[in-house]
Order: structure tokens, then C-alpha cells, then sequence
């Protein structure tokens, strides 16, 4: 997979298919300077070489993966929008209603915690 059009066109319910999308537009203009790329066959978002945020589909949900300490830091908030969530990832049902508000915290925050890094991941803390 090459890219994100090709991500998209392998989800084959179209309903799926234009909330992903909806949600990858919306972090590419909010974001303009992050990088697109797929690792995994999953669609993420990077800077300078480090990870921001990544998707994946399940049959029941997006999954959307900051890293653990993004998810650890919006904890409270992420429970207070009804979505669940494991160590790495929190997991919007395609029934939810997407919080862009939420979403972009995240992206912004990733953004200035990993300003100054130089590898693709955060060193595990858990």
C-alpha cells in the first residue's frame, strides 16, 4: 500500500470509507506540515521523522493511536466522550460521533511533546 487514496479504496463499505477519509482530511488541513505516509498498512501522520498519530479499521471501529502517553493525557477526556480505549489506542465506534476537538488535541500535543525527538516512536514507559 502506498499510499492513503490506496488505504481508502481497500474499505469496501462506503459509509467506512468517508468517515476515514473524512477524518485523514480533516488532520491534512488542520496540519498541512505533517507527513502522510502508510507503515503497516495503516495510514499515520509524522514530523520531522517521529510519529504523531496513526488509524486503523476493525469491524466495529477506528482505531486511532497516539502512543500511550497522548492516550494517558487525555485519559479523562476520551472516557468523558464515551469512547474506550486500551494502553495504546482509543477506539471510535462507527456509530460514534467523531470529537475533531479531541482529536486535534492529541495531534497538538504530540506535536510539541515530540519537538526536539529524533526517532520514530517514544522510548515505552509502561
Amino acid at each position: 500500500m502506498k499510499d492513503f487514496q490506496e488505504f481508502l479504496e481497500n474499505i469496501d463499505e462506503l459509509n467506512k470509507r468517508d468517515r476515514m477519509e473524512g477524518i485523514l482530511n480533516h488532520i491534512k488541513k488542520k496540519y498541512p506540515q505533517l507527513k502522510e505516509e502508510i507503515k503497516w498498512n495503516q495510514p499515520m501522520f509524522s514530523d520531522h521523522g517521529t510519529f504523531i498519530i496513526g488509524f486503523s479499521i476493525a469491524k466495529g471501529h477506528i482505531a486511532v493511536a497516539p502512543e500511550a502517553v497522548a492516550i494517558r493525557q487525555f485519559e479523562e477526556e476520551i472516557k468523558g466522550v464515551g469512547y474506550s480505549h486500551t494502553q495504546e489506542l482509543m477506539r471510535i465506534k462507527w456509530t460514534d460521533e467523531v470529537d475533531f476537538e479531541l482529536l486535534d488535541k492529541m495531534v497538538s500535543y504530540n506535536i510539541e511533546d515530540k519537538k526536539d525527538m529524533t526517532k520514530f516512536w517514544r522510548k515505552a514507559t509502561f
